[in-house]
């Protein structure tokens, strides 16, 4: 596999784990916070862990990618999707099951 296919992938799957990490602290940390506040939390969650992961992954693909920008920008629209559908299923489910 490509280092290219595998920075996607990762992607996805920290999307997936961003999510899981927003929604839970959505439901159970920001819980008397009004309006937007949640999801402004929400969203500067799955923004430090994409800011965070792209530094450790910039150190270990940093001779595998010919342009240090595509570690940057690899898979950034499939990441943000992910999250928010995560985010959004993970959430309901919690509200459903444990209230």
């Amino acid at each position: 596999m490509s280092p290219i296919v595998q920075l996607y992938l990762i992607r996805t799957t920290l999307g997936i784990l961003a999510g899981g990490i927003s929604a839970a602290l959505a439901q159970f940390i920001f819980v008397e916070a009004t309006d937007f506040v949640p999801l402004i939390n929400c969203i500067t969650v799955a923004i430090a862990v994409y800011l965070v992961t792209f530094y450790v992954l910039k150190a270990v693909y940093r001779n595998k990618v010919e342009q240090q920008s595509k570690i940057l920008s690899t898979g950034i629209g499939m990441y943000f999707f992910v999250w928010i559908a995560s985010l959004v299923l993970i959430y309901t489910a919690l509200q459903i099951y444990l209230v």
